[in-house]
C-alpha cells in the first residue's frame, strides 16, 4: 500500500514588499476605481437624467471645484501615508519576527545541548524545555523542529530491559534513568495531541517519526492524529505496555509498516478510527498481546497486509467495523490467537484475501455481519482452528470464493443465515464442520453457495 504524505501549506521566507513607485501606482488605480464605481452607483440609483448646464461659473461654484481639488490632494497625500504606514508596519513586524527567532534559535541551542548531558536530571529538563519551545515558536517550521528533536531522542540507539546483562546493578540504574527520560517525551507528546486542534498549543498536524524506535512502554492513550504523518516503520515491542487506547485516528496517516510485536502489551482498546490510514503492513507479531478491543472502525484505511502472526494474541473482540477498510490480505497465521469474537461488522470492507492460515487459533465466535463485505477469497487454511460458532449473517457478502480447506479446524457450529450472502464458490477441500444442515434436505439454506459435493 503506498502512502501520500499530506500536503503542507508553505512557511513564508523573509519580508517582500512591492516597489514605492508599483505600490503607489497600484493603491491610486484602486483608489480612483472604487470612487468612480461608487459615484456611478450612486447616479443610476439617484436616476439621474442629465446634468445643469451651467452658461457662467459663479463664485459658489469656483470655490466648490477649489474646495474638490484640494480635497483631492489632500485624500492623495492621505493614500501615500497609508501605504508608507503598512509597509513600516510589515517592516516592524518583519523585524520583530526575526528577533524572536533569533531568541528561539539561542534557547533552542541550550536546551539541545541539554540533551546530550550524561546526567538524567539534566536531559529531563532538556526534554520540558524543548516542548516548551515548541508552544512558543513563532513559526510553524520552527515548532516542527522541536518536535522533529524530540523524536529523534528516541530514535538513539537504546538496550531494552530484557537485554541487559543479569546482576550489573549500574547498567540496571542507567536503564531506568533513560527510560525515565524516553517516557517523559512520549508522554509530552501524547499531551499534546490531546489538545484541541484549534489551540495554540496543539500538536495534531504536524509529523511524528518514530521509526526504528524500541518502545518499551509508554503511553498514547485518547491522543488524537488528525493529520501530518506519524511513523512507526520498524518499531520494535519487546515490552512492557504501550498504550493507544481511546485513541483517535481521524485524518492523516499513522505508519506501523514492518513494526515488530515481541512482548509486552500493546492496548489499542476503545480506538476511534474514522479517517485517514493505519498501515501495519508486513509487521511480525511474535509475543504478547495487541489489543483492538471495543474499538470503532467507521472510516479511512487500516492495513495488516502481509504482516505474520507468529504468537501471542491479537484480540478485536466486540470491535465495531461500521465503514472504511480493514485489509488482512496475504497475512499469515501460523500460531498464536487472532480473536474477532463478538465483533460486528455493518458496512465498509474487511478483507483476508490470500491469507494463510497454517497454526493456531483464529475466532469470529458471536460474530454479526450484518451489512459489511468481508472477503476470504483463496485463503488457504492448512492447520491451526479456525471458528465461527454462534455467529449471525443476516445481511451484506462473506466470501470464501477459491478457498483451500485441507487441512484446519474450521467450524461454523450453531451458526445462523437469515439474510445476506455466504459464498463458497470454488471452494477447495472438506467442508467445514456445522456449515451444512447435519439432517434435512440436501440443498443448502438460502443465501449460501457451496461447491459441487459438499
Amino acid at each position: 500500500m503506498s502512502l501520500r504524505t499530506p500536503r503542507r501549506e508553505p512557511e513564508r521566507r523573509g519580508l517582500r514588499l512591492w516597489p514605492v513607485g508599483l505600490a503607489l501606482s497600484t493603491a491610486f488605480a484602486t483608489a480612483v476605481l472604487v470612487a468612480a464605481t461608487v459615484f456611478f452607483t450612486g447616479w443610476d440609483l439617484l436616476d439621474a437624467r442629465g446634468l445643469k448646464p451651467e452658461r457662467r461659473v459663479d463664485s459658489k461654484t469656483l470655490f466648490d471645484l477649489v474646495k474638490l481639488s484640494f480635497g483631492v490632494v489632500a485624500g492623495a497625500g492621505a493614500l501615500v501615508a497609508l501605504v508608507v504606514a503598512y509597509r513600516r508596519q510589515r517592516v516592524d513586524e518583519d523585524g520583530a519576527l526575526r528577533e524572536s527567532t533569533r531568541l528561539h534559535t539561542e534557547r533552542f541551542t541550550a536546551a539541545v545541548s541539554q540533551l546530550g548531558d550524561e546526567s538524567a536530571a539534566v536531559r529531563l529538563g532538556g526534554v520540558h524545555a524543548l516542548a516548551g519551545l515548541a508552544d512558543d515558536a513563532p513559526t510553524r517550521a520552527l515548532r516542527q523542529t522541536c518536535i522533529d528533536v524530540l523524536c529523534a531522542y528516541l530514535r538513539l540507539p537504546y538496550t531494552a530491559e530484557a537485554d541487559l546483562v543479569a546482576g550489573e546493578v549500574e547498567a540496571r540504574q542507567t536503564y531506568l534513568a533513560l527510560r525515565e527520560v524516553r517516557h517523559t517525551v512520549i508522554r509530552l507528546v501524547r499531551d499534546h495531541l490531546r489538545l484541541p486542534v484549534q489551540h495554540q498549543h496543539s500538536w495534531q498536524g504536524h509529523d511524528l517519526d518514530f521509526t526504528d524506535v524500541t518502545f518499551d512502554g509508554g503511553d498514547f492513550s485518547r491522543s488524537v492524529f488528525s493529520g501530518g504523518m506519524v511513523r512507526f516503520t520498524g518499531a520494535v515491542f519487546p515490552g512492557g505496555t504501550t498504550s493507544f487506547s481511546g485513541a483517535c485516528f481521524s485524518g492523516g496517516t499513522v505508519d506501523f509498516t514492518g513494526a515488530t510485536f515481541c512482548g509486552g502489551a500493546i492496548a489499542f482498546t476503545g480506538l476511534e478510527f474514522s479517517g485517514g490510514t493505519a498501515d501495519f503492513s508486513g509487521s511480525a507479531f511474535s509475543s504478547g498481546r495487541v489489543d483492538f478491543s471495543g474499538s470503532v472502525f467507521s472510516g479511512g484505511v487500516i492495513a495488516f497486509g502481509g504482516s505474520a502472526f507468529s504468537g501471542g494474541t491479537v484480540d478485536f473482540s466486540g470491535a465495531a467495523f461500521s465503514g472504511g477498510t480493514a485489509d488482512f490480505s496475504n497475512t499469515m497465521f501460523s500460531a498464536g490467537r487472532v480473536g474477532f469474537d463478538g465483533a460486528t461488522f455493518s458496512r465498509g470492507m474487511v478483507s483476508f484475501e490470500s491469507a494463510e492460515c497454517t497454526g493456531g487459533r483464529v475466532g469470529f465466535n458471536g460474530a454479526r455481519f450484518s451489512g459489511s463485505t468481508v472477503r476470504f477469497d483463496d485463503a488457504t487454511f492448512s492447520g491451526g482452528r479456525v471458528t465461527f460458532t454462534d455467529t449471525l449473517f443476516s445481511a451484506g457478502v462473506v466470501g470464501f470464493a477459491g478457498a483451500a480447506f485441507i487441512g484446519a479446524a474450521v467450524r461454523f457450529d450453531n451458526r445462523s443465515l437469515s439474510g445476506g450472502r455466504v459464498d463458497f464458490t470454488n471452494a477447495r477441500g472438506t467442508a467445514p464442520t456445522g456449515l451444512l444442515p447435519a439432517s434435512g434436505p440436501n440443498s443448502p439454506p438460502p443465501g449460501l453457495t457451496v461447491p459441487p459435493g459438499w
